[in-house]
């Protein structure tokens, strides 16, 4: 940082009230921007990319007092801060468009929520099991390919201004396949992400660029593999089902990477249930007592618990920087005979009777 005059007095108070004065140049999410220094304030998260279908449903909530409240009014008022949002490329219906996600996340900046942006670059979910390209993209030659991916991650983050902007969704086998898969074409998927980064930089935006990973297993190869440059933060997915039943492995493979690659890292996704039962004919994801950690029965005590370990293992590492809860509107938003509509009711923020469940505390600032 340059100084445009001299210091002219010597003394103490002079030259502490010049420093204090001093603009900050530490870009957010930085070492000089962490929690420790209480610039920056945890990020208590909601992926709620389905909420706008189902608000379509005019479903009527209740917040933890018994009263009728506004969906948005109770997650507000509980203490959440940012929303994350799926971005499809063309997906078949207005679930996860551009024109949705772009409506949706004005509405939510006007409300003060900060953004998350997931980007999976393709139609329909993006996760390890399947990384399939746009439909527009399956035909590209290489370059082609790279050209397409900087033009459409330039043209959305210049029309999305979000605080995060995740490039590629669990990307531990690489993300648009086959071109991009981490293991049979490593240099085109480091090549087509460095092209998303550069896209999201040139585009003027002050997005925090993260990539995210699912689980932890692994995760340290997979960061050992990419250039420092391409990406500012770390996203880690955590299920009990799929990752493992242990939170101090998770906190210790988090406290890990965050030294290792000099990173501040996030929960980008977790969730748990607050029964096994179910409210719709969908079968749901989460349903069996072997899918969960004995510690934190499948109540709606048991649920608030479990988030709270989870923030906890934030609050105790100042660059683990927030958490996100996954699928917190999936209410059996289609009725209790639906057989295509949730699979995640027993996990969401609200009971069968659309009633705020006290996990919602674990937000609270």
């Amino acid at each position: 940082m340059h100084r445009n005059k001299a210091i002219k007095s010597f003394k103490l108070i002079a030259l502490l009230g010049f420093l204090i004065s001093l603009p900050s140049c530490s870009k957010p999410g930085s070492v000089d921007s962490a929690k420790s220094n209480q610039v920056q304030e945890l990020l208590r998260s909601a992926d709620l990319s389905r909420w706008p279908e189902i608000a379509s449903y005019n479903p009527e909530f209740k917040n933890r007092n018994g009263e009728i409240q506004a969906f948005l009014d109770i997650l507000e008022a509980e203490g959440i801060n940012t929303v994350r949002l799926k971005l499809w490329h063309s997906p078949d219906g207005r679930t996860s468009s551009l024109a949705e996600v772009d409506s949706f996340a004005h509405e939510l900046k006007s409300r003060g929520f900060k953004i998350w942006l997931s980007l999976h670059y393709s139609d329909t979910w993006a996760d390890p099991s399947q990384q399939n390209p746009p439909a527009a993209w399956s035909n590209l030659e290489f370059e082609s390919l790279k050209d397409s991916i900087y033009q459409y991650t330039f043209r959305i983050s210049q029309q999305i201004d979000a605080d995060i902007v995740q490039i590629g969704n669990e990307i531990n086998n690489g993300f648009i396949h086959p071109m991009g898969n981490r293991f049979s074409n490593p240099e085109q998927f480091q090549a087509l992400l460095e092209t998303a980064s550069q896209a999201v930089r040139e585009a003027g935006s002050s997005s925090e660029i993260m990539l995210h990973y699912a689980g932890f297993a692994g995760a340290k190869d997979f960061f050992n593999e990419i250039p420092s440059s391409i990406y500012d933060c770390i996203g880690l997915s955590y299920y009990p089902k799929w990752h493992g039943k242990s939170l101090s492995s998770l906190s210790l493979a988090a406290e890990e990477l965050t030294e290792v690659f000099d990173k501040d890292l996030y929960i980008a996704e977790t969730a748990y249930p607050f029964t096994l039962e179910w409210n719709d004919w969908t079968n749901n994801i989460v349903g069996l007592e072997s899918q969960l950690i004995p510690r934190y029965p499948a109540t709606a005590e048991g649920q608030k618990e479990f988030l709270a370990e989870i923030r906890a293992i934030c609050e105790r590492n100042d660059r683990i920087q927030g958490f996100c809860y996954w699928g917190g509107e999936l209410i059996a938003w289609k009725g209790d005979t639906a057989t295509n509509a949730s699979p995640w009711e027993n996990q969401a923020l609200f009971n069968f009777g659309n009633e705020a469940l006290p996990v919602l505390e674990v937000f609270n600032p």
